[in-house]
């Protein structure tokens, strides 16, 4: 059961309806976060202004970001199944650069040996999940090796957007609003 509860469809205004209604109807997931949402829609509005610019590069970080896309969109995924969150998991927010094979590849035990991966890749992924399960144990020497693949500017990218990754993939798996009313297939 989910943690707030879910405000009823028809009661949904504004973003928050948009966002429900404009959601395919298999995904349950968008239109649970925008149902709990309901209860504080702009802030949800003014974060995802934020968070999807700067995760594909757009509108404001356009000409600011210094990560790719497809880099973003690995560190995203990986932390993903860190997390739990089926949500995260299941958007593909960068499709037309990160193929479904490395999409889901990247949750592979073994995907730092996978060569369809560059080495500045998997450095990233690799940092972005000790962010993850371990930050309290990055030293210096993980920092040295993204140093190896990333300016400073690019580093301070990369920690910021796997905070935000961290942050709201864990948000929603505390919300459990996979657990609410996850749609079984008819028999």
């Amino acid at each position: 059961m989910a943690r707030i509860p879910l405000a009823d469809e028809a009661a949904l205004e504004g973003f928050v309806k948009e966002m429900h209604d404009g959601a395919a109807e298999e995904d349950w997931a968008t239109q649970h976060v925008a149902r709990v949402f309901d209860a504080h829609p702009e802030f949800l509005e003014q974060y995802l202004a934020f968070y999807y610019p700067w995760h594909s590069n757009a509108e404001a970080a356009e000409d600011v970001a210094r990560l790719t896309p497809r880099m973003k969109e690995l560190v995203r995924l990986r932390i993903a199944i860190l997390n739990g969150c089926v949500t995260c998991q299941s958007a593909r927010l960068a499709p037309e650069s990160v193929p479904e094979e490395q999409a889901t590849g990247i949750w592979a035990e073994d995907f730092a040996a996978n060569p369809e991966y560059s080495p500045a890749e998997r450095a990233a992924v690799e940092f972005a999940e000790r962010m993850a399960v371990d930050h309290h144990n990055i030293g210096d020497a993980d920092v040295e090796v993204l140093r190896e693949h990333f300016d400073d500017a690019e580093i301070l990218e990369l920690m910021m957007m796997a905070g935000q990754y961290i942050g709201f993939g864990r948000t929603l798996a505390i919300l459990q609003l996979e657990t609410v009313a996850c749609p079984l297939p008819e028999r």
